[in-house]
């Protein structure tokens, strides 16, 4: 494989977007250390493997289903967080070759969560709970299912980068899924859900002309503003619960400049800035940084 293939193939499986799946993992086995007191580094490790993998079937699938509408979006209003990879479009890997991966990557992690469940004993829920993934997450944009042209992939992502991972990843290392592992996954569901929500602003008249009908499109991107600012105030809402939960105080001085970032950018989409496409990429930028910020400050104040 010469360079300039390797190099799309890294830009196909957007590394920078696998930090969302991973830092909930790794929350979940610090959860889990937290609690037990003990952790396994071969199942984390294999486990953030089986993870990649799923991440990265639904990537692959997603450049081969969204293709039509990704070419569209990069042409009426693209910014860096719209509009795919852009990789396909140029022809240095085909689209048949992305899909094959897509299926490759999905019995890869199907084969480390055998690995888990009968080789570490990790739990019979071990496979169910990889299954879900695999499901949700291939069938994002895979036909015939198609979650995200169907109104409810934004749902599906908040679940699936929220919960999921960290409940998931606290299982395979205790065999049980503590109440509180609710208490830290809904903040980064809301979190992730507002990534996913945003990023739709500047693919809107794109998937509005393929008939991808998210939620955007459903609604129109005024009325999903003010979604935007709700799924936020909720964000903010259940961390504060969360610290009765069993979050660490602690946690509550690291999350602080997040909050401040988050509640500046909610004012800047309630006033309309998202119009503006230098300001919308912006707010995608801040809304992902708060996204890894909410998990990241709880991972820290468990360690510490």
């Amino acid at each position: 494989m010469n360079t300039v293939k390797l190099k799309a193939w890294i830009n196909l499986s957007r590394p920078p977007f696998h930090t969302v799946g991973i830092f909930p993992f790794i929350l979940g086995a610090v959860l889990a250390w937290h609690l037990a007191g003990r952790l396994d580094w071969a199942v984390l490790g294999w486990g953030t493997l089986a993870a990649v993998f799923i991440m990265l079937a639904a990537y692959y699938s997603g450049e081969y289903f969204d293709y039509e509408t990704d070419t569209l979006s990069a042409q009426l209003e693209r910014n860096r967080f719209s509009g795919g990879a852009q990789v396909l479009q140029t022809g240095i890997i085909r689209r048949g070759q992305a899909f094959i991966a897509a299926l490759v990557c999905l019995l890869l992690a199907g084969a480390v969560g055998l690995l888990l469940q009968f080789y570490y004993k990790t739990g019979p829920y071990t496979i169910p709970l990889g299954a879900l993934g695999m499901f949700a997450g291939f069938f994002y944009t895979t036909k015939p299912i198609q979650w995200a042209y169907r109104g409810v992939g934004e749902i599906w992502i908040g679940f699936c980068y929220g919960w999921l991972p960290v409940a998931a990843s606290c299982y395979i290392q205790t065999g049980q899924i503590p109440p509180l592992v609710h208490w830290l996954a809904l903040p980064i569901a809301l979190t992730i859900f507002n990534v996913i929500l945003i990023n739709e602003f500047p693919d809107y008249l794109a998937d509005k002309e393929v008939g991808k009908r998210n939620l955007v499109v459903r609604f129109g991107r005024e009325k999903m503003s003010k979604l935007y600012a709700l799924a936020n105030f909720g964000t903010w809402l259940l961390y504060l619960f969360s610290l009765r939960a069993g979050v660490p105080l602690k946690a509550f001085l690291f999350f602080c400049p997040f909050f401040l970032l988050s509640l500046l950018t909610t004012l800047q989409v309630l006033r309309g800035d998202y119009k503006e496409r230098r300001k919308l990429e912006g707010i995608c930028a801040r809304t992902l940084i708060f996204n890894l910020g909410t998990t990241l400050n709880l991972i820290l104040a468990f360690i510490l």
